[in-house]
Order: C-alpha cells, then sequence, then structure tokens
C-alpha cells in the first residue's frame, strides 16, 4: 500500500527507489501524512515539510538520472541539536529562541549531499541534558508503545526522545541523535529501535550544539541494525572543521554485516550485575549472552573493575565541560534575550537573561559544573575525575587486549517508566538510567542499542553492545547477529 510507505526500512526503500517502485516524493508525502497525524507525540517540533518537499523532488532526478548514493531520497528526521541553516536549531531551549544559523552541521551536510530529505526537526532534552525528554521547552515527547492494557505516557527516553519516537512510531525513517552519555542508546532501547553511537572522533561535532565536548558523538536511530550501518556511513568522516575529528576512512559498514560471528569472544562484565536489577533485564541478557553463544561466539566472564565510579566521574566531567561550553550563552549575539529594566547593565542581562533561558536541568548542571570547577574543588572533583576516566578506559583496553571482540551489557535499568514519575524524585534516581551507557562514552568507544525482548507488559528491552574503537562494523556484525537471534518484530499498537 502507498500509505504505508513510511512503515519502510532504510534499506528497502532504497532498493525501491532504485527499482522506480516508488518515487522519493511518495515516501515523503507518506512519511508528512504520519507526521501530521501523531501531533500526540510531540515528536516533530520545526515543520520543514516545504523543504522536504523540494529535496525528495531533487533526489528523484538524482534517481532518474542513475548516480543516486544510498540514502538518496530517504526521509530522516533531524534532531533540534544539529544546526541546520535557516532553520531553527534550538537545542530544545528557550535561550536560543528564534536562532536559525546560517550554516549547516557537518553531519546534516553529509547527510543532504547524500540525497537524504529533511521531514522537520525533533524533540529532545535542553541542551541533551536529561534521560526522559522532560526537559524540554517543547514539552515531553511521548513514547508510542504503552504498558499492556493501560493508557499511561511513558518517556521514550533522552535526551533524543524525539528521535526514538518519531523512529519507532514510523513517522521518518530514521532520525540522527547525539549521545554524551546514552543519549541514542537508552531511547533505542525505550522503543524498541536500535541506535549506535560511534567511536569518539568518527563523526564531526562541527555545527552541533555542544553539552560535553569531550563525550559527545552524533550518530544514528533507524529501524534495523542494517539502516545503522547505512546511515552511519553517510554521516562519519574526517571534518577539518573538528579538531577532535579523526583522519581514518570510513569503511562499508553494512558490507560488515554477514551474521558470522563464529569464533568471535564476546566478554561478560561482572560489574554490570547491579543490586536491585530487575529480573527481565538479567533474563534479557542471560538470553542475549545465549543467543550469541548459539551462533558460534566464545562467552567470556570478564572483570571491569572501576565501573562503579562510572556514574560520579561521567556527573562531574559532563557539567564540567557545559558549564564552559553554556558560558556563550549571554543574550548578546543571538537567541533569548530579557527585558531590562532602566539602569540594569550588562550583569543585570546576563542574570535575567540565563534565569529566564535556562531550565532548571540545565542550571543544576552548570551549577555543579562551576562549582567542581572553581579554585578550592577543582583537584578534589574535576582532577580526580579525569585520573579515574583513564582508569576506566584502561578496563576497556586490558579486555580487547585480552582477545575480547565485543562486550554485551543491558542497555538500561528497566523499561520506559511513565513520563512524571521521576519529577519528584532525587536528580540521581533519573541519572541512574545511564548506568550502563556512560562508560562508553568515557572511554570514547562505540556502542550499540538493539532490541532483545519485552518485559510482562509488552514494552522493548534492549541489549547493549561495546565494541574495540574505529571498529563500529565488526560491532554492527555482531549487532546483526544479535538482531537475528533475538528476531525482534514487534511495534507499538496505534493509540495516537
Amino acid at each position: 500500500m502507498m500509505s504505508d510507505l513510511n512503515k519502510l526500512t532504510i534499506a528497502d526503500a532504497r532498493d525501491s527507489l532504485r527499482r522506480g517502485d516508488i518515487t522519493s516524493s511518495e515516501l515523503t508525502e507518506a512519511c508528512l501524512t504520519a507526521i501530521g497525524g501523531a501531533g500526540a507525540l510531540n515528536a516533530f517540533v520545526h515543520d520543514t515539510s516545504d523543504m522536504a518537499r523540494d529535496m525528495a523532488s531533487a533526489a528523484d532526478a538524482r534517481l532518474k538520472a542513475g548516480d543516486a548514493p544510498d540514502l538518496c531520497g530517504i526521509p530522516l528526521g533531524i534532531k533540534d541539536l544539529f544546526c541546520t541553516r535557516g532553520v531553527p536549531s534550538q537545542a530544545a531551549s528557550r535561550i536560543l529562541e528564534g536562532f536559525r544559523p546560517e550554516y549547516e552541521s557537518t553531519v546534516t551536510s553529509r547527510l543532504f549531499d547524500a540525497g537524504a530529505v529533511m521531514l522537520g526537526k525533533l524533540n529532545m532534552d535542553e541542551f541533551a541534558m536529561g534521560s526522559s525528554n522532560e526537559t524540554s521547552i517543547y514539552g515531553n515527547a511521548v513514547n508510542p508503545w504503552r504498558r499492556r492494557g493501560e493508557d499511561t505516557a511513558l518517556t521514550p527516553g533522552g535526551s533524543s526522545g524525539g528521535s526514538a519516537a518519531a523512529v519507532a512510531a514510523d513517522l521518518c525513517l530514521g532520525a540522527t541523535g547525539t549521545d554524551t552519555g546514552g543519549s541514542i542508546r537508552q531511547p533505542a532501547a525505550f522503543t524498541g529501535i536500535t541506535g549506535i553511537k560511534p567511536t569518539y572522533g568518527r563523526c564531526s561535532r562541527w555545527g552541533i550544539v555542544a553539552f560535553a565536548s569531550s563525550l559527545d558523538q552524533a550518530g544514528p536511530m533507524t529501524k534495523s541494525v542494517r539502516d545503522s550501518a547505512i546511515m552511519l556511513g553517510a554521516m562519519c568522516g574526517h571534518d577539518p572543521k573538528d579538531s577532535t575529528s579523526a583522519d581514518i576512512a570510513v569503511p562499508d559498514f553494512e558490507a560488515a554485516l554477514t551474521g558470522d560471528i563464529r569464533g568471535k569472544v564476546i566478554g561478560i562484565p561482572r560489574e554490570y550485575r547491579m543490586d536491585g536489577m530487575p529480573q527481565e533485564i538479567e533474563k534479557l541478557w542471560t538470553d542475549g549472552t545465549a543467543m550469541l553463544k548459539d551462533a558460534g561466539a566464545e562467552i567470556r566472564d570478564i572483570s571491569l573493575p572501576h565501573t562503579e565510579y562510572a556514574l560520579p566521574t561521567y556527573y562531574v566531567i559532563a557539567p564540567a565541560e557545559a558549564s564552559s561550553n553554556l558560558a556563550r550563552y549571554d543574550g548578546v549575539r543571538y537567541g533569548h534575550r530579557a527585558k531590562l529594566a532602566p539602569g540594569d547593565g550588562i550583569t543585570e542581562m546576563y542574570e535575567k537573561t540565563r534565569a529566564e533561558g535556562f531550565g532548571s536541568e540545565v542550571q543544576r548542571r552548570v551549577m555543579v559544573g562551576t562549582y567542581v570547577l572553581s579554585a578550592g574543588f577543582y583537584d578534589a572533583y574535576y582532577n580526580r575525575a579525569r585520573k579515574v576516566r583513564t582508569l576506566i578506559k584502561r578496563d576497556f583496553e586490558q579486555a580487547f587486549a585480552a582477545g575480547v571482540d565485543a562486550i554485551l551489557t543491558p542497555a538500561t535499568p528497566s523499561a520506559a517508566f511513565g513520563l512524571g514519575e521521576m519529577a519528584d524524585a532525587d536528580p540521581v534516581q533519573m541519572y541512574l538510567n545511564d548506568v550502563f551507557t556512560v562508560t562508553v562514552n568515557l572511554a570514547g568507544l562505540p556502542g550499540v542499542t538493539v532490541p532483545a525482548g519485552q518485559n510482562g507488559q509488552g514494552l522493548p528491552l534492549g541489549l547493549q553492545l561495546i565494541g574495540r574503537p574505529w571498529e563500529e562494523g565488526a560491532l554492527l556484525n555482531c549487532a546483526f547477529a544479535l538482531e537475528q537471534a533475538a528476531g525482534f518484530v514487534a511495534k507499538p499498537e496505534k493509540w495516537w
């Protein structure tokens, strides 16, 4: 059916487009119609439908000419953290109200050069700070999944919550996300989709609003492992405009998907068995381990001894970098500026603009960051955290040096929780959502989440695979084998 085109995977749509069975314009209209009917999810927050139609027409011309790259004509959603030329790019914050960049981020440039179509900008946590998409100026994004027999609104995860909700609900064929402590992998797990955070330096950070510069990486959020491989290939590559971008050739990630993992060594870290881990997560992990073993992998228990320090280390380093990055938002050159009273000077302008412009979670992290960087506490907190980060990275290096090819862990400590359920809790409760994901950012490694099962209430659960640096192809192949074994094909029932 033509009206169901939005349900295609990127791989299937690519093949249909190349055969001439469908056009990008038809595919784009199907997605725009789906977006129009999904207001309840609050996933898309800036409409670029006119641009999308123009981009689809241009893609159709390229497809006709016969020189189309893989993503040519594929409709995508773009997280609001990516600067897109002439289109609002607010990082879901009031302080960037009205900001329309005069330039295009490197990642979106690469996608558009490959012929991808931008449907619109996606909801997210403010400045990517959050695990539930509840800190957004646009309001909550909502998970398309519901607990069986309930209509409680659930979180799609964060910070890439809009991206996850849009892909899971078939509003787009894929979406960009960013991951500073799990913001691609946790929402992917909560919505039953695939998401990969590549090695630090694999994707350019230029033109992506910075949260914590030594941790941030962009990556794809898609309906399948193959789609992630296709989209990641287009997003990666060296960029002289980003000093942390690695000058390393980008292999054909899709070609690496053989599904053959015989003889590969999969490490199971004992430190990830947390006290009070729900039985369902424990079982999923055990089942996933058995699936990889059945596929011919060798399973090996490993130790990553510094794991217990990962969360406190992350929540010192990330806010420290954020407080420095966010100092540029002052109401002077762009974005929101507070109305001033007569006699107010520049200090009052800074104070009022930031008080109005930043939400409470961003303010909390800026204050934590400023505190840990202050003269009396720099050594006690920031320098100590940097040392522990080095030890966490070394744990992984030692495991890989001992012959481990990939590491299997849970992606999240639970299934998606209800919106508002964590709101009154201690903020640390929310931070615990990142317990399995932050180590990967601290060590700069690639990590991928694959949907592998459902809990007793029918909600999706994900497993995480962590790979060797720069070996995303091999990591995606392990994920592909897990995906094939798990056979997760469930979709949310449409209620929106």
